[in-house]
């Protein structure tokens, strides 16, 4: 139970549900308005922002219909935007990737990036809509178990370079490995504990709180994907420092410090 018990103390230092709970307000405020307007764009009409939601939750049947006519955008969204207003959203949306820097940077006990690194928040941004977006278009090629072992690759090639990228190629690729391996799994475990719990909420919650309780669940969940994004990458770090791995990270952070002196 050591490693229970290490692992306990280094998500409370980590303030891993107040990072969770952070991560969720922001996707919910901040990303989820940019990517609704760009599934909203998507010449192949295949559902957008609201099919990822109800496939990453794993809803079906009448959870699925309530979710989806919350967050479909209506027809005359990407009309309505101003230029003014798409670029707001994309600030914003940077935001959610500054977040998930600095949370990467804790776990990995890295220096704070410099300002002008916000290139490669922008980056990621982008990189994430094309995740999601492809994520949505595989329910409609492939079913079943080849689409869910395509779905858990692609995941895992996801959360293996997004450290990478976001912290500057500081850390090395097979460093990053475990992390992103242990958050598809909890990513996958939360699926099916989604299915389990948030499918009958999401009915019940609608018909005796109207939309403001389906958001409430999908809030829930969104906590839940934070506390795994995090946390996994908690574990690959832990992991990596079990197995003596993390000599050349603490000797390049030795190196850095008389530079910042």
């Amino acid at each position: 139970m050591g490693w229970a018990l290490e692992l306990y103390r280094r998500g409370k230092e980590l303030e891993l549900m107040h990072r969770g709970m952070g991560f969720a307000t922001l996707a919910l405020v901040t990303l989820a308005p940019l990517l609704i307007v760009v599934a909203a764009a998507d010449p192949l009409n295949h559902g957008g922002f609201a099919l990822w939601l109800v496939d990453g939750m794993d809803l079906s049947g009448k959870s699925a219909r309530v979710l989806s006519e919350v967050f479909t955008p209506p027809r005359k969204v990407v009309g309505a935007t101003s230029v003014l207003g798409g670029v707001l959203l994309a600030v914003f949306g940077v935001s959610f990737g500054a977040s998930l820097q600095n949370g990467y940077e804790r776990v990995w006990r890295l220096p704070a990036g410099p300002w002008h690194r916000i290139w490669r928040q922008v980056v990621w941004l982008c990189v994430l809509m094309l995740y999601l977006y492809g994520q949505v278009e595989t329910r409609t090629v492939l079913a079943g178990t080849y689409r869910m072992l395509m779905s858990v690759a692609i995941g895992v090639l996801f959360f293996w370079w997004s450290p990478h990228f976001l912290l500057g190629n500081q850390v090395r690729w097979r460093l990053l490995f475990p992390g992103a391996v242990a958050t598809m799994v909890g990513l996958v475990g939360l699926r099916a504990f989604s299915f389990l719990v948030f499918t009958p909420l999401i009915v019940t919650n609608a018909v005796s709180y109207g939309a403001i309780g389906t958001i409430l669940i999908v809030e829930s969940w969104l906590v839940g994907v934070g506390f795994v994004v995090y946390g996994g990458a908690l574990v690959g770090h832990w992991f990596c420092d079990r197995m003596g791995h993390l000599e050349h990270l603490r000797q390049l952070l030795e190196h850095d410090e008389p530079t910042q002196q």
